[in-house]
């Protein structure tokens, strides 16, 4: 089976739904593929969209249609250990106007209505569809073959937008020989179904008010961060984790999930909610230094599959990223067709697109931020320090007070050592 389309896009993400949507707009015929039964099947995240204003662009009421569950209006960062918290929020009334803040999502759902958006303006798509290799001719990239019927698509560009792993990119020669495992997080997340009213109550909401909050500690020593974000009726809980800290430190993910759900202050946040489901899938961690060759003769790469995504340790983004290389990707094929010109120095002019866009403006300017969150003593000695000195200033037990400077310096040098903690904050304000 053989057809032929003016652009082949695969994986129906945001990446990859954006670029179909933007081409078949204009007129061109898309075939958007995707491996599951629907687009969103096998991604389980739970958690927040940024504002997308390259689809606000598309939409002029992109936030009136888009399937979201609640506007964030409560921003929160936490620092955990086995028997403490130290909680900073920040609320503002503009907060309070969508979508300054941004909204949390299911993507399955929003997904499946991105995708099918694109359809409506005119792409093809076809699910159960995974790609078993790209055709070349002339050293170009012209098509994919599926294993799925042993179709052959064939089109003058392709957009790969199929995830962290991208086989298509791989394919192409444009992804590294081999990943490196500290570029590499696995997101554990489990769904939490909570009645509205017990949401609204414990975390101060109403209406369709939502709230998010980033946690560092209660990771047993691996890298990485917790998040608790608020849906319509249930909680998304869930955990970034390093892939090479977990193998160092022997622990699965589910084992530190399920011990983060049993902390005495995260039991009473979900107190009386009743588990749904626990899903997980990688990310990528590496931001700018592990990006691939985003585009080659016949192709583009957009997305997870371009590593479009920025963790720094207070926000965690990707979602808006992917969108917004998926629009521009597709902007440039139509490019390509009006020129009839598919070649690497035609479709470079994506890059420019990217380059001046916050896309990779944004990753350049954090690119030393994973090399800044390797330091183990975030993880386990700043959360200990933190909840400590708190302990300190609150306690009150008849015994004299030493001075607040005395104090912190005495439990600096305790926890993390004050030649430890110079070296961190030059770090972190070299990397944030």
């Amino acid at each position: 089976m053989k057809h032929t389309y003016d652009a082949i896009v695969v994986g129906a993400g945001p990446a990859g739904s954006a670029a179909a949507l933007t081409m078949a707009r204009d007129g061109l015929k898309v075939a958007l593929l995707e491996r599951g039964n629907f687009p969103g099947e096998k991604n389980m995240f739970g958690g927040v969209l940024h504002r997308l204003t390259a689809l606000e662009d598309v939409f002029p009421d992109f936030w009136d249609q888009a399937p979201w569950e609640r506007h964030i209006v409560q921003k929160n960062l936490s620092f955990l250990t086995e028997g403490a918290t130290f909680n900073v929020s920040y609320d503002s009334e503009e907060a309070n106007t969508p979508p300054y803040n941004g909204y949390t999502i299911f993507r399955p759902k929003f997904d499946r209505w991105l995708a099918s958006e694109a359809v409506k303006a005119g792409a093809t798509l076809l699910t159960c569809s995974t790609v078993d290799d790209v055709i070349r001719e002339n050293g170009k990239i012209v098509g994919v073959t599926l294993l799925r019927d042993n179709a052959e698509l064939r089109a003058p560009v392709i957009i790969a937008a199929d995830g962290v792993l991208s086989f298509v990119a791989k394919k192409a020669g444009l992804r590294r020989a081999k990943f490196k495992t500290s570029n590499q997080g696995v997101c554990i997340k489990a769904l939490i179904d909570m009645p509205k009213e017990v949401i609204d109550d414990r975390f101060g909401l109403v209406r369709e008010q939502g709230a998010s909050r980033e946690i560092v500690g209660c990771t047993a020593g691996v890298r990485g961060g917790t998040f608790l974000y608020t849906n319509y009726d249930s909680l998304s809980l869930g955990m970034v984790l390093e892939l090479e800290s977990l193998n160092e430190h022997g622990k699965t993910p589910y084992d530190l999930l399920n011990a983060l759900m049993q902390q005495p202050q995260m039991a009473k946040l979900l107190k009386g909610g009743r588990l749904l489901e626990y899903s997980a899938h990688l990310v990528p961690k590496g931001g700018y230094e592990m990006m691939p060759e985003l585009v080659g003769d016949g192709i583009m790469v957009a997305g997870d599959a371009a590593a479009f995504c920025i963790i720094t340790g207070l926000n965690l983004e990707g979602i808006n990223l992917a969108a917004q290389s998926g629009v521009l990707a597709g902007k440039t094929a139509i490019e390509a067709h009006q020129q009839n010109d598919f070649s690497k120095s035609s479709l470079s002019g994506y890059r420019k697109k990217l380059e001046d866009s916050f896309v990779l403006q944004d990753l350049k300017l954090y690119r030393r931020t994973p090399h800044m969150l390797h330091n183990n003593r975030i993880y386990s000695q700043y959360p200990e320090l933190v909840c400590n000195v708190m302990d300190e200033i609150y306690r009150i037990d008849g015994k004299p007070k030493e001075t607040m400077t005395k104090m912190l310096l005495s439990k600096v040098k305790e926890t993390v050592g004050l030649k430890n903690m110079l070296s961190d904050v030059y770090s972190g304000w070299r990397a944030l």
